[in-house]
């Protein structure tokens, strides 16, 4: 682990002298590359610089107990000996997580898909709650969302909705909300009194830069439409719609939520890339199937993850039996406890099984 560390450390280095040369600021793609993994590796660092001043401070409490100094002094440096082992074995216990196989994506900012399924329109509100709740987790951490595209319905649900989210490490945190989640609830459209189960499937994707992944146009098919609005009535009479194929995976995105034709493709394209490349990722991951099942934040998307049962006002995440009952917080975008459950959980199962 020491020699994997004095790497870091070196290339770490090297990041920094980077960084500060006149010709690579000059090239921002190229300093924004050098920024991301001078960023990654920070916490890394810096936590193995503070081990190797412990290490240094221990070995000076041990020679100083060999020189036999008086009682008192005696005293103070073995209670000093017995704090920097436990702060020794707290530093090495957390580079051993910090030197985990990261997810190379995590970076990343993402694109999200909601779908409406089985519930009918009680399924469309449903989405329109968890699109609500991902806004609201955005806003928690100072992210940015935009919606691409969406397909509302009469009563304020959505049959789906596509939205991007741009934040520092976005992708880390937002990785772990892909599958099928599960409401229990008594519909607005029912009156009843009845509870009912409905559901929808979150997709989360990460955004795909145009260097990472190339597109050959003419593997395309670009159709364009007038704009829908609830009930498929058509909202405009230019054909500003977009729809793309990608023809060699039969990949179809569109894109209606801008008035212009332009912005609605380059949007659409933006999802598209970012399906393929996402398409790209699980096929890498079904290489090495065995890790895949160890780590819950690569669930695929017909999983059921999560219920939130609005009677007992309790959300249970399914892949860690996680139980909180606080879902009306939950819905407001407090979803900290959750993520950092399922983190932890994913860490214990990696060090289970490098060591």
């Amino acid at each position: 682990m020491l020699e994997k560390l004095k790497t870091l450390e070196e290339y770490y280095n090297f990041l920094e002298e980077k960084l500060s040369d006149v010709e690579i600021i000059k090239n921002q793609q190229e300093w924004q590359k050098y920024t991301r993994e001078h960023a990654a590796l920070a916490e890394t660092v810096e936590t193995y610089h503070r081990l190797k001043k412990v290490e240094n401070d221990l070995q000076e409490a041990r020679e100083l107990l060999q020189e036999k100094p008086d009682e008192e002094m005696v005293l103070f440096l073995k209670d000093e000996v017995v704090s920097l082992n436990v702060q020794k074995e707290k530093l090495v216990e957390a580079l051993k997580v910090l030197l985990l196989p990261r997810d190379p994506n995590d970076e990343k900012d993402v694109i999200i898909e909601i779908r409406a399924g089985a519930g009918g329109e009680e399924a469309a509100l449903f989405a329109a709650v968890l699109l609500r709740m991902y806004l609201r987790f955005s806003e928690r951490k100072g992210w940015h969302a935009e919606i691409i595209d969406s397909h509302p319905t009469d009563i304020g649900g959505f049959k789906e909705i596509t939205f991007s989210i741009k934040g520092q490490g976005a992708y880390s945190l937002l990785k772990y909300e892909k599958g099928v989640h599960r409401v229990q609830r008594i519909p607005t459209t029912e009156s009843g009194g009845r509870i009912h189960t409905s559901t929808a499937t979150v997709a989360v994707l990460p955004e795909a830069e145009e260097v990472e992944l190339e597109i050959n146009p003419q593997d395309l098919r670009i159709d364009t439409f007038c704009s829908t609005g609830p009930g498929g009535q058509s909202v405009n009479t230019t054909q500003s719609a977009v729809r793309i194929t990608h023809l060699p995976t039969n990949t179809v995105v569109s894109c209606q939520d801008e008035k212009s034709q332009l912005k609605n493709r380059d949007k659409a394209m933006r999802v598209l890339r970012a399906r393929l490349f996402d398409r790209m990722v699980e096929e890498q991951r079904e290489e090495q199937a065995q890790e895949r099942r160890s780590q819950v934040g690569t669930g695929d998307r017909s999983e059921r993850i999560r219920t939130y049962n609005y009677p007992q006002n309790r959300v249970t995440d399914h892949r860690i039996g996680l139980t909180l009952h606080k879902l009306d917080q939950v819905l407001e975008g407090d979803l900290e406890a959750t993520i950092e459950a399922l983190i932890a959980y994913d860490r214990a199962e990696q060090l289970k099984k490098a060591n």
